[in-house]
């Protein structure tokens, strides 16, 4: 799990010092899985539907199954929301529950409805988040904790995360006093904000010195005109957080999917779609790429990526008529046929420009690996 001897009121999300040494078999195979942004309201298992079992059987066996947890939990006493209407999410704790029989292990807390129902629900999330066993980062009672990376013990290794937000909407960002989101903000003129910047890559460092796999998650809200686009600051910030020791860097966010790139032999997912997404905006208000989205299925040895598999996913915009359309809406199954096809194609397209090549078989995709370059100094 992710920390350590919890307290029940304010739960402790320092790492613990003496379970995170690198592990002495590191050199044995980790799979990683990494997922669209869990925007999750409502308990799957209350609504059974065809694709779900196959979907769990799907993701088991892998060390480590990541996503984002893009809504704030209720807390047992209540709360007072700092959002309204169709943007403001949260969920009771069950929908942890939920993601944990679909095998996700791994939560970024990190993201703009982190603090949708304030200090409280951030906490009902770190708390039942660790309840549950998840390895978790991104968000604390202050910017310290916040930054704090989280760890978790598998396949004889050590994996940590690293987690933050962009653009986090006032007074949900952590600072030395105040509860809130790990946060990279971005001047007026578009500059990375230096402090910022340091103290995120600082965090990644050590979680690389600590531990054998670093996941950086990246929860980015500063979108282009055009949402399709991927700006060449996040390329370069991206870079660099590989550079520090990331072994993937997945980024969320825009609620459709962005392309991929391997640099230095670590996959970038620069923007990976929903996994869940109980919306409640109106029908048609997405174009219909925001309903589909991949699992990546990486396998890594000594940090280093050694095979990736894309299997697509498809999200059902509608739900079932009636009381429970909210609750049965935006729910992943495997796409099969040609919207597999057509998904993997388009991934394929937006890829390319980063020299990336995607091999496309029936009914999923893989990225060549270049065994060429070299992997960053830890």
């Amino acid at each position: 799990m992710a920390h350590s001897e919890p307290r029940p009121s304010t739960p402790a999300i320092t790492a613990p010092a003496a379970s995170v040494a690198r592990s002495a078999t590191a050199g044995q195979p980790l799979r990683v899985i990494a997922l669209g942004q869990s925007l999750i309201e409502h308990d799957l298992r209350k609504h059974p539907y065809e694709g779900f079992v196959h979907l769990n059987e799907h993701l088991r066996g892998a060390d480590i199954v990541f996503s984002d947890l893009e809504t704030s939990i209720r807390p047992p006493s209540g709360a007072v929301a700092t959002r309204e209407g169709a943007y403001a999410h949260s969920a009771d704790p069950q929908v942890l529950d939920c993601l944990r029989e679909l095998s996700v292990n791994t939560l970024a807390l990190s993201n703009n409805h982190s603090f949708d129902l304030g200090p409280s629900g951030l906490a009902a999330a770190i708390e039942h988040a660790h309840r549950r066993g998840f390895a978790y980062a991104g968000t604390g009672r202050n910017l310290a904790e916040a930054a704090a990376p989280g760890y978790r013990e598998c396949a004889q290794v050590t994996t940590g995360l690293v987690a933050f937000a962009s653009k986090v909407p006032d007074g949900g960002r952590a600072d030395d006093s105040h509860a809130g989101v790990n946060h990279l903000c971005r001047s007026a003129s578009g500059a990375l904000d230096e402090a910022d910047a340091r103290r995120i890559l600082a965090s990644i460092t050590l979680a690389a010195q600590r531990a054998t796999f670093v996941i950086a998650y990246h929860h980015d809200h500063y979108w282009e005109p055009d949402w399709h686009d991927t700006p060449r600051w996040k390329q370069d910030w991206a870079h660099a957080c590989v550079d520090a020791g990331a072994n993937m860097y997945v980024s969320h966010g825009v609620p459709l999917l962005h392309g991929i790139e391997i640099y230095k032999q670590r996959p970038i997912f620069y923007g990976l779609g929903s996994f869940i997404f109980h919306t409640r905006t109106k029908l048609g208000h997405y174009e219909p790429s925001v309903w589909e989205s991949v699992i990546a299925q990486c396998q890594f040895r000594n940090g280093t990526l050694t095979a990736l598999r894309l299997d697509p996913v498809a999200l059902n915009e509608a739900g079932d008529e009636g009381a429970d359309f909210l609750a049965t809406r935006g729910r992943p199954r495997l796409a099969t046929g040609e919207q597999a096809r057509a998904v993997m194609e388009r991934l394929r397209s937006i890829s390319t420009p980063y020299g990336t090549v995607l091999e496309i078989g029936a009914g999923y995709a893989e990225i060549k690996v270049s065994r060429g370059a070299p992997a960053p100094a830890a």
